[in-house]
């Protein structure tokens, strides 16, 4: 299996992006240049840490926040995987109220002993005939680049890097020195349950994670504009950031302003996991709820994951809103993926 079909995310850049592309491209490669040198110029100034809003008093689950229950209309009319749009009821539920950080991760870690997939060597029972350097332990890395050529070739920026993992998320010369409050990325639907199952939680699933993007509201607007406080792409996509929203990269959890709920950052900064079998649509599956289309040999099962990163751009994804989706293979970290957990229990 070759990696663009291990990165599903990422096969889809559009055509305004390839048009773009070709029109740029007929200025010279100096404005490439000056995208990813002034990005790597920015990042050194970013804060790696920003000050959360205080938690109410005697809030029953510390760093959690509760969401109501009520009835979601699930979807959006932007792309057809988010479509139809249909009603759905929801049951209250805590959610964390980031993404889960390095610092909660490595806390598990130490805790538990595990080793993450991208630490491991890749299946090759469930990926036959990869070859040996995508085999290696690893996972999908973004890199800004300083020329683009052609069109449609995403492994000009996307990449499997081997050693990257949550320890080492752009790469085995990269650490987590200063990154403790940052999102915890390069994991995978194993190793996000298996830190919510420590923690006596589960991951949200698609509905839950929704509902909660909209603030428990059955009247929350669909705007796809793009949004002025929260971490997207601000710029051509991939090559120049003007990094307008303070950031060019992955920011610390809980910079923006939180929702009316008071969870941040559930649009931007990192794509999250959902327990959901991907489809592509909002159609049931046929065989009932939480079935999936038949896997292709070599295909790794996907799951949905939801609210858009630091990547999306008006040229590019546009899936910086509660309604986007976006198919995530379930063994396949990427620097741009995190989660954050869900708790059903009483309400405060």
């Amino acid at each position: 299996m070759a990696l663009p079909l291990r990165v599903g995310p990422w096969r889809r850049p559009g055509l305004w992006l390839a048009g773009s592309l070709l029109v740029l491209a007929l200025a010279g490669a100096g404005a490439w240049w000056w995208g990813a040198a002034s990005a790597n110029g920015h990042r050194q100034s970013e804060p790696t840490r920003c000050d959360l809003a205080a938690e109410p008093p005697g809030v029953r689950y510390p760093g959690m926040v509760w969401v109501p229950g009520g009835t979601l209309t699930l979807g959006d009319l932007v792309y057809p995987e988010e479509q139809p749009m249909r009603k759905v009821a929801v049951a209250g539920f805590w959610i964390d109220r980031t993404e889960v950080t390095n610092a909660e991760f490595a806390e598990f870690v130490r805790a538990t002993g595990h080793v993450t997939v991208a630490e491991r060597p890749v299946d090759a029972q469930r990926h036959p005939g990869l070859p040996a350097e995508l085999r290696a332990p690893g996972a999908v890395v973004f890199t800004m680049p300083n020329a683009v050529g052609g069109r449609g070739d995403l492994t000009q920026w996307w990449r499997y890097v081997a050693g990257a993992s949550w320890r080492h998320p752009g790469g085995p010369a990269t650490g987590l020195a200063g990154r403790d409050a940052f999102p915890v990325v390069a994991v995978t639907l194993e190793d996000a349950q298996a830190y919510a199952r420590w923690k006596g939680r589960s991951l949200p699933s698609e509905v839950q994670w929704e509902w909660a993007a909209r603030e428990a509201r059955a009247d929350a607007p669909r705007d796809p504009s793009q949004p002025a406080k929260a971490n997207t792409w601000q710029g051509l996509f991939p090559v120049v950031n003007s990094a307008d929203d303070g950031f060019v990269g992955l920011a610390p959890a809980g910079c923006y302003p939180p929702n009316a709920l008071g969870l941040y950052d559930m649009i931007g900064n990192v794509w999250e996991l959902t327990t959901d079998l991907y489809q592509p649509n909002h159609l049931t599956p046929e065989g009932g709820p939480g079935q999936a289309p038949a896997i292709r040999p070599g295909q790794g099962r996907q799951r949905v994951i939801k609210g858009g990163s630091f990547l999306c751009a008006p040229n590019y994804c546009m899936r910086y809103r509660a309604g986007s989706r976006q198919p995530q293979d379930e063994d396949l970290g990427a620097s741009h993926l995190g989660f954050r957990t869900v708790l059903v229990a009483p309400g405060p």
